[in-house]
């Protein structure tokens, strides 16, 4: 069975698990799934588990993660019992989904990102979604497309300890290309693209940013003492000096959210952001299409919706949802983020991941 943690790749530690610090929601745990349910828990106390058929099997990245009480209620309203799989991150995901293909073993998923969602389609094996997106979720749906659903959304951004830099006396940088200035020389930690989410995010960011002078900007940063992380957590609580690992590095590829799990004490970079969508489908040969269905609506609930700032530390993409009072403070999104050509990312996506791994390797 797997245990349910934070967004992105990273186990135990997690905003998640802070959160109920800051938010006060000791009571709110993450569910155990892959094998085990709500269901399971109610069948163990005399209730009616529901047979084969009821099932609704789901595959998940890693840090999927809902409150307990939340989904038994689902369970109980619909019938379902739910299972999971999390075989890894979002490209995991991916891979995943596009080997069993021909022969799947889940009915639905969640969490592939918007920088692999063209791969995705154009596989050519999900269900369109028959469903309800609340206004405001439909501009942050793929163009042409209604088999990928929005769920979650946010920002990969620069995250800075702000203590750090008014210690040092030493100015924020605004913008990426600042980052291979030598005033910052030896302070940013990233997480390896190829296994992390948010890594992907800020090579895009790059890619973006610098079009054919992409590689040189990377040689820069290496040049400039940039840390590659295996996976995000390892960059956010280990290395970065601005959460609980107190790292020696003051900069981290992170989220827009994550200041708001330190109570103010580092900030986002908003000249760095770029723009994460998660979106959930329906496999075309599923066994429990209907199931599968059922979930993306529960994941697009009011309920949900307002579950995910203090369970998967994303933004709901329904925008009525109001958010906890320190996303207010210290976790607001950036209007003016990094906009990739995400056809471009589809297309050249492995290109660039070999680009990086050569550039890295090689330095």
């Amino acid at each position: 069975m797997t245990h349910l943690t934070h967004h992105s790749p990273g186990p135990a530690r997690s905003h998640r698990r802070k959160i109920s610090t800051v938010f006060g929601l000791s009571a709110v745990v993450a569910l155990v799934l892959s094998g085990c349910s709500a269901a399971d828990q109610a069948d163990n106390n005399g209730g009616d588990n529901g047979d084969e058929n009821q099932t609704v099997t789901m595959m998940t990245h890693d840090s999927f993660s809902v409150s307990e009480e939340l989904l038994a209620q689902f369970e109980e309203e619909s019938g379902y019992t739910v299972t999971t799989t999390a075989p890894g991150d979002a490209g995991a995901v991916v891979n995943q989904l596009i080997l069993q293909q021909d022969s799947p073993t889940v009915d639905g998923f969640f969490g592939v990102e918007n920088y692999s969602a063209q791969t995705l389609l154009d596989e050519n094996f999900l269900q369109d979604y028959s469903g309800q997106l609340p206004e405001s979720a439909q501009n942050l749906a793929v163009d042409g497309s209604d088999a990928l659903v929005p769920i979650d959304h946010g920002q990969v951004c620069i995250n800075a300890d702000t203590e750090w830099f008014d210690d040092n006396d030493l100015e924020l940088p605004e913008t990426l290309d600042d980052l291979t200035d030598e005033n910052y020389k030896d302070l940013l930690v990233t997480s390896d693209p190829n296994d992390s989410s948010p890594g992907l995010a800020f090579l895009v960011a790059t890619r973006t940013e610098f079009g054919d002078d992409a590689e040189q900007y990377w040689e820069d940063l290496f040049d400039n003492g940039v840390k590659v992380a295996g996976g995000w957590s390892d960059a956010y609580y280990t290395d970065f000096s601005g959460s609980e690992g107190e790292g020696p590095y003051p900069l981290v590829v992170s989220y827009s959210s994550s200041p708001a799990a330190e109570e103010g004490r580092t900030t986002s970079i908003d000249g760095t952001c770029i723009q994460q969508i998660e979106y959930a489908g329906v496999l075309e040969d599923a066994e429990n299409p209907e199931g599968a269905q059922a979930f993306i609506d529960f994941m697009l609930s009011e309920e949900f919706q307002t579950d995910i700032p203090e369970q998967m530390f994303m933004y709901p993409v329904d925008d009525s949802i109001e958010l906890p009072d320190e996303w207010s403070e210290y976790a607001s999104l950036t209007e003016d983020p990094i906009e990739p050509d995400l056809q471009e990312v589809a297309d050249q996506r492995e290109d660039w991941l070999n680009s990086w791994t050569e550039t890295y390797e090689a330095q």
